[in-house]
């Protein structure tokens, strides 16, 4: 068997974000929008998330989410990266610190930022009440 993929850090993103709005409901199921507003990104890519983004929400039956978001970042350099980050949220177990797992895809027509859209990556996020925090990993073979 080959070894397993290996994680480098890449960098963080802090959304701040709004309160949700309901969009819809469906038997127990409710789609929510979370507005983006803004907040810094740190480490291999520095600069700030332009607001005007947001994350589409499904809160399942089951207590788990699917989430997706959509947010632009601009560089300090002035570039602009497109960010879409998939994700599912499921209850913590017992005893298990309440994070969730995301796999975030970049477009942009930087060149120096291209390695971006060559590369595959992995997010460890925090949800808290005015803010979600996402550490950014490049998944290396």
């Amino acid at each position: 068997m080959n070894s397993a993929p290996s994680l480098r850090p890449c960098f963080t993103v802090v959304a701040h974000v709004d309160p949700a709005i309901p969009l819809e409901k469906r038997g127990d199921d409710t789609l929510t929008f979370i507005p983006i507003t803004g907040g810094p990104v740190s480490g291999d890519i520095e600069g700030e998330i332009v607001p005007g983004g947001g994350d589409w929400c499904l809160e399942r039956a089951d207590g788990s989410y699917d989430v997706e978001a959509r947010y632009l970042i601009r560089t300090t350099a002035g570039d602009v990266i497109d960010v879409v980050n998939v994700g599912v949220v499921r209850p913590p177990e017992a005893d298990e610190e309440e994070y969730f797992l995301t796999t975030p895809r970049f477009r942009t027509v930087a060149p120096s930022l291209h390695w971006l859209t060559r590369s595959m990556f992995v997010g460890k996020a925090y949800a808290h009440a005015g803010d979600t925090t996402i550490d950014i990993f490049e998944v290396l073979s």
